[in-house]
């Protein structure tokens, strides 16, 4: 974990932003182009979900970005933990994955915005500043889409399968990607091996794969945002 001090005497204070995200050449590229802005800056960076929990008891921020996919625990958690925590501070998260499987799901989770990973600097900083002002952000075209769930627009079987899983599935969707084993998955989010067992049956019928194997190709695929194959 890094910390940052605002080192520009009497001007008004910069909203302090804490990055998480575990890949050092794109928080470098966030923090440039946030501290290149008069009313921003970065008070503190971290890599994983422990570090983060710790930075933001220390340094305060105004807002964090946290990128949905971290080792250890996921971006996921690590925003519920946040709100359970620190439930006046706002997240927004950054992801390489489709929004149309994931905004809604963090959004649910405490989140008040989610925007893309290959979107330009301009965008994210707008995401900021918007969330900064107490709104919610997404794409025009999420919004419109979450719109048509609250309103019951969305056509029946329009979902698609990923959307159909459970938050936990979806873990465990994420950790199988990282390569975990039943065991090792168990341990970490604290369940049983049984248990962990019974949400890969549930994944494997509702992303209609036919064994094992298929399952674990398309967590592979899915994590590291590749299209995932068919089963």
């Amino acid at each position: 974990m890094s910390v940052k001090q605002d080192t520009r005497g009497g001007a008004p204070a910069r909203k302090r932003i804490l990055v998480v995200d575990d890949h050092p050449i794109f928080r470098e590229g966030l923090l440039q182009s946030i501290h290149r802005q008069p009313d921003l800056m970065v008070c503190g960076e971290a890599e994983n979900a422990s570090q983060a929990l710790g930075a933001m008891s220390k340094l305060k921020p105004d807002l964090v970005l946290v990128d949905i996919t971290l080792p250890e625990k996921s971006g996921f958690e690590l925003v519920k933990d946040i709100q359970a925590l620190h439930p006046g501070v706002p997240v927004l998260v950054l992801s390489m994955h489709d929004e149309s499987l994931y905004a809604e799901r963090v959004l649910r989770a405490g989140a008040r915005g989610y925007i893309m990973k290959h979107e330009r600097p301009e965008k994210l900083l707008e995401a900021i500043r918007h969330i900064l002002n107490g709104k919610a952000y997404v794409s025009e075209k999420m919004a419109a889409r979450i719109l048509d769930v609250f309103s019951g627009r969305r056509p029946t079987g329009s979902r698609v399968p990923l959307e159909r899983v459970t938050d936990r599935e979806f873990e465990i969707l994420q950790l199988i990607g990282r390569g975990k084993n039943s065991h090792e998955i168990a341990k970490e989010l604290h369940l049983s091996v049984k248990t962990v067992d019974t949400h890969r049956t549930h994944l494997k019928e509702k992303l209609k794969l036919k064994n094992g194997l298929q399952l674990t190709r398309y967590a592979v695929c899915w994590v590291e945002g590749r299209t995932a194959p068919a089963g």
